[in-house]
């Protein structure tokens, strides 16, 4: 891979945070859909939402590794987006810190609607056992 300047890397660096923010509008609706389905009790739909899930978190994944390498090849070893952005000219560094402060929320999102319908899914799991196979404690002697 031949070296990037810094223009260069700075534009690959704003096309993965906007690619984050597309991938991850789509994630939350992936989720709201996660969240019916599993109200619904509908197992083929949250196995295919699943699968459509899977890749869109792979590829943001790459773009966090790819995003953190341009970040420290541009402003060191220990750098952070904080960093970079105070590095930029206001204009460029406004718009960036915009994008990345809507990223950061929309992660947020993302995370407590993944908390949400997992602690669903684990309870309409728990109480599937204890339907399936009684409560362990039922007959316990005081």
């Amino acid at each position: 891979m031949s070296r990037l300047t810094r223009e260069q890397a700075l534009g690959k660096l704003r096309a993965g945070v906007s690619a984050d923010l597309d991938t991850s509008h789509a994630i939350l609706a992936l989720l709201a859909r996660q969240f019916d389905a599993a109200l619904r009790h509908r197992s083929a739909e949250l196995t295919e939402l699943a699968e459509q899930l899977s890749p869109s978190l792979e590829a943001m994944e790459q773009r966090r590794v790819q995003r953190v390498s341009l970040v420290r090849a541009l402003c060191g070893t220990r750098a952070d987006m904080a960093t970079l952005i105070a590095s930029l000219d206001p204009a460029q560094g406004e718009a960036l810190r915009a994008d990345w402060q809507a990223l950061e929320q929309l992660v947020l999102e993302c995370k407590r609607l993944n908390v949400r319908n997992s602690a669903l899914l684990t309870e309409q799991f728990s109480i599937m056992q204890r339907v399936l196979h009684g409560e362990e404690t039922l007959y316990e002697a005081r």
